[in-house]
């Protein structure tokens, strides 16, 4: 099953200028919330400002609470969740002392700039292995001293991966107002109905009293997954003022304060016998979180230690995982959230040992390769399908040439095999007639990725209806009783299905409605790099880019296409320039456009994409997911492909500086 690779439906209106985004939504009268924040990774504060329109820690206690941690099973987690507003202490720059609102965003920003705060600064840290233990898991299974005993070869790798900020087209923000008893918060955000229960647990309130709608949405790459801390303020101020209340952060906060990602050092011991087959993998994962968690914190380190084997069929494996507290803003879930940490680790450990081996690293690769499914792998989870080495083939096959095009540039070829999880819990959606017209209400809410164009045409598809005659909402917690949204590249595998259980049942005469439940499933993907170095100065640049991947059966070639380039670009950015640096004292110091370095289209290479087709045996459409593929298999593919030109690992970002030091 398939629908047409029709141009997407949502782009004549958002390039028109008719899209709605956060800050297009009218409301009159609404003030406007700024926020004091906290110039110092430290301090010991003491706040005098005061008044009818300034809110300080003390004047929400008992009214807004932190964000509930739920950690995923077995990490264990200290209790420092998100404080609401900072009291006594701050523990990174940016983080919000106070709230103010006046009556025009300029009138908030000069009432936060007046307000009166004494900090007296303390020692900051900010090298996560001198940070206190936030957060800890471990698994071991097999006979993994055993292994290494026995093994002919160990090889043991060190890697670091640098923190990352998701800059989103649109940073974050909120708009509430309360009337006659009933909350409505518009968000830009990736669920709407995630928010309201968090919101419902921060305000002590009823789920039942809380409306939460998303409007467009520009741009999220998970940092929009988590309930800013400052959105429940907003709602709160709504309420206790009486008035409408918005909130919309500028390009600086964002840097300072909306969650990061990555921020991870991660050791892997590998132990081989003479062939070349690995025995056993030990594995070490230091997670830098920041200075407090976030709901969604613990689950990056998590999934990293979870797909440390990536795609290989290793039997014994010891993984530790820590994650260390830093003064600096909180991680969270970016684009990947730990699936790229995690094919780093192992596939750049994989082309070390072969340099040290002297083994072709496509033969070591196929000689480990996980080859019948499912898959339980020694860390936990099951692969439901997959076509590992076909994969693998086809981009050999896409690579093409790899030969130096000009004197005085070194050229290398790498390769990575890249695994994805997706999917999981649960998600709903309704499809009912209403006059001419098929309405389509889905839990999964989009923030660029065509949600509307592949709903319209799954429920036009079954109900044997023009896609055209098929309208989509999301984004509205009133509109649809429950959902869960769009995060972990879940929307084709929970959102389509969910789309067409409930078209099966309106045509069965039922309601039209569904919730689609399922285990995660696992997309994987092999992807290439040709990287080319200009000796003379560190120059690196990205000559081709192959992708392929195999996400089940593929719905909409063009929607997942362009997924991919799109997660392989941000991929590319963090591999060339991009990096969250903090000094010694914890400022930020690239916390602006002008210093981190996004790519551009001047460094966006020749691409080749291709899916190979393994359907899920898990949902109906055969579905897995697509959105973070390019983040995960094309980092480590740069990589090896540098490590094979200049011969010798190295961790990004490749700027020309660090490139040239490492020449000479």
């Amino acid at each position: 099953m398939g629908v047409a690779s029709t141009l997407r439906r949502e782009d004549a209106r958002l390039l028109a200028g008719r899209g709605q985004f956060l800050d297009d939504v009218p409301l009159p009268g609404a003030l406007h919330m700024a926020f004091v924040r906290s110039p110092h990774a430290h301090a010991r504060l003491n706040l005098k400002g005061s008044g009818a329109f300034i809110f300080t820690a003390a004047d929400v206690a008992g009214h807004v609470a932190p964000a509930q941690i739920v950690p995923p099973p077995g990490l264990t987690v200290e209790p420092v969740p998100h404080p609401v507003l900072a009291d006594g202490v701050v523990r990174y720059v940016g983080q919000p002392v106070a709230a103010v609102v006046a009556e025009s965003r300029a009138a908030a920003e000069d009432l936060a700039e007046s307000v009166e705060v004494e900090y007296e600064p303390l020692p900051a840290v900010v090298d996560p292995r001198a940070g206190d233990t936030m957060a800890r898991w471990e698994k071991r299974e097999g006979d993994v001293a055993g292994a290494f005993a026995r093994a002919a070869h160990v090889v043991r790798t060190e890697r670091v991966i640098p923190r990352l900020a998701a800059v989103p087209m649109e940073p974050r923000g909120a708009l509430a107002v309360e009337e006659d008893g009933r909350l409505t918060v518009w968000s830009s955000s990736q669920s709407a109905h995630r928010p309201r229960a968090q919101l419902a647990q921060s305000l002590g309130r009823d789920e039942a009293s809380i409306r939460v709608i998303v409007p467009d949405v520009g741009g999220a790459f998970g940092s929009k997954g988590t309930l800013p801390v400052e959105t429940p303020l907003v709602a709160f101020a709504a309420s206790r003022l009486g008035r409408p209340v918005r909130w919309t952060e500028d390009r600086y906060e964002n840097f300072l304060s909306a969650p990061q990602g990555r921020g991870v050092r991660g050791w892997v011991e590998l132990g081989f016998d003479d062939e070349g087959r690995i025995l056993a993998l030990r594995g070490r994962v230091l997670a830098d979180l920041g200075a407090y968690l976030l709901p969604s914190t613990p689950m990056p380190p998590h999934t990293t230690a979870m797909l440390l084997a990536g795609g290989y069929d290793i039997p014994a494996v010891e993984v530790i995982v820590t994650g260390a507290r830093t003064h600096k803003v909180p991680t969270a879930p970016y684009r990947g959230a730990g699936r790229p940490e995690a094919s780093y680790l192992i596939e750049t450990a994989l082309d070390e040992a072969a340099r040290r081996l002297g083994l072709d690293p496509l033969a070591l690769r196929r000689r480990n390769l996980v080859r019948s499914f499912p898959h339980r792998t020694a860390l936990g989870w099951t692969y439901d399908s997959g076509a590992f080495e076909a994969c693998l083939d086809r981009a050999v096959d896409l690579i093409g040439d790899v030969e130096p095009q000009e004197p005085g540039v070194l050229v290398g070829v790498g390769f990575a095999l890249a695994v994805e999880r997706s999917g999981g819990l649960h998600e709903h959606a309704s499809v009912t007639r209403e006059g001419d017209e098929v309405v389509v209400r889905a839990g999964s809410v989009p923030s660029g990725q065509g949600h509307e164009t592949l709903f319209a045409q799954l429920a036009a598809e079954r109900l044997g209806v023009d896609p055209a005659m098929v309208r989509v909402i999301t984004g509205d917690s009133d509109a649809l009783a429950q959902g869960v949204g769009s995060f972990a590249s879940r929307t084709a595998t929970m959102g389509g299905n969910a789309v067409v259980a409930a078209a099966d049942d309106l045509l069965a005469g039922g309601p039209g409605v569904a919730r689609f439940e399922s285990d995660q499933v696992f997309t994987s993907g092999a992807y290439a790099a040709v990287v080319e170095v200009v000796r003379a100065t560190g120059e690196v640049r990205l000559r081709r880019l192959v992708a392929v991947d195999d996400a089940g059966r593929i719905l909409h070639p063009r929607l997942a296409e362009g997924q991919v380039i799109g997660g392989a670009v941000q991929g590319l950015g963090a591999m060339l320039s991009e990096e969250v640096v903090h000094d010694a004292s914890g400022q930020p110091v690239s916390a602006s456009l002008l210093d981190y370095a996004l790519p551009t289209a001047a460094e966006i290479p020749e691409f080749a994409t291709a899916f190979v087709e393994s359907p899920s045996p898990l949902n109906p459409l055969g579905v897995k997911g697509i959105g973070e593929s390019g983040t995960i298999g094309a980092p480590p593919a740069i990589a090896n492909a540098l490590a094979a030109a200049i011969g010798r690992h190295l961790d990004p970002p490749y700027t020309a500086q660090r490139v040239w030091e490492a020449l000479r």
